[in-house]
């Protein structure tokens, strides 16, 4: 199925679940929708933090396509589920954001690591929750972002167990993929990075570690996320976990040698710069 026919299938109803899987070699996107105010700040965090953040686009203020990404792009309607957030609290989660819309917002979509496990299981190396039909479990670390005005918090993780060997693969195969997060950042004892307990994902996912095998972390997309909990903005939304937009990119766009097709900055209030 091309990008094009799925992201439909998705604006009728017909798809609500996590995308891992879908569209092998197109690039997934992580969202981040926020109000044109302080959308000078969330860009500056965004590239600061570019392993956790690699921007694909920015929407001009009140826009919901994003024609560097994709044909026919609603971004209100093409996301298979929405988390909202006001006042730095999950509200709702919904399907389409045509009755909340504003024309203040600004969209950000960043790359993320779905787009490259195909690559990993043509390699034979096990992706265990495409295997099961869910999506990577997601750890908030004890590593600190780099702030950019309200935004902070710490980076998030998506989390692949494998044997030794396919990890090494795996980090030789990622690494030429920055723009789609690229390499892991760890791998093994996850108390090294803060996290507890592997059984317990701070957004939802399959956490499924088995003998010989041991934990690999991505820096995540959620990561934004996590900042914007922090910042408390009025109304805020992003992709609920493993539900991404899929777009026209190939992936061999976001490899080292090509740049991806980030948009000019969007206009916003000059106040909201540092």
């Amino acid at each position: 199925m091309t990008p094009l026919a799925f992201r439909r299938n998705v604006r009728q109803g017909k798809f609500t679940g996590p995308t891992a899987g879908q569209c092998e070699g197109y690039v997934q996107a992580n969202l981040a929708i926020l109000p044109q105010a302080h959308a000078g700040a969330f860009r500056q965090f965004c590239e600061l933090n570019d392993k956790a953040c690699p921007l694909l686009a920015i929407s001009n203020p009140g826009e919901w396509t994003l024609p560097t990404l994709g044909e026919d792009i609603d971004i209100r309607q093409d996301v298979p589920a929405y988390w909202i957030y006001r006042n730095g609290e999950k509200t709702e989660v919904v399907h389409q954001l045509v009755d909340v819309w504003r024309d203040d917002l600004v969209v950000f979509a960043l790359g993320c690591s779905f787009s490259f496990e195909h690559l990993l299981l043509r390699e034979g190396i096990p992706v265990r929750h495409v295997e099961l039909g869910g999506s990577a479990p997601v750890y908030v670390t004890n590593r600190p972002n780099r702030p950019a005005g309200p935004f902070a918090g710490n980076l998030a993780v998506s989390m692949r167990p494998l044997a030794p060997a396919d990890a090494i693969r795996a980090i030789e195969i990622t690494s030429r993929y920055p723009g789609v997060h690229g390499s892991p950042v760890h791998f093994g004892d996850p108390s090294a990075i803060g996290i507890g307990d592997l059984g317990r994902p701070d957004f939802p996912g399959i956490a499924d570690v088995r003998a010989g095998e041991v934990p690999v972390f991505w820096a995540c997309g959620l990561t934004p996320q996590v900042a914007l909990l922090g910042a408390k903005l009025d109304f805020a939304v992003g992709h609920a976990p493993g539900h991404m937009l899929v777009t026209d990119l190939r992936l061999d766009q976001a490899e080292r040698s090509e740049a991806l097709p980030v948009r000019s900055a969007p206009q916003v209030d000059p106040a909201s710069r540092l």
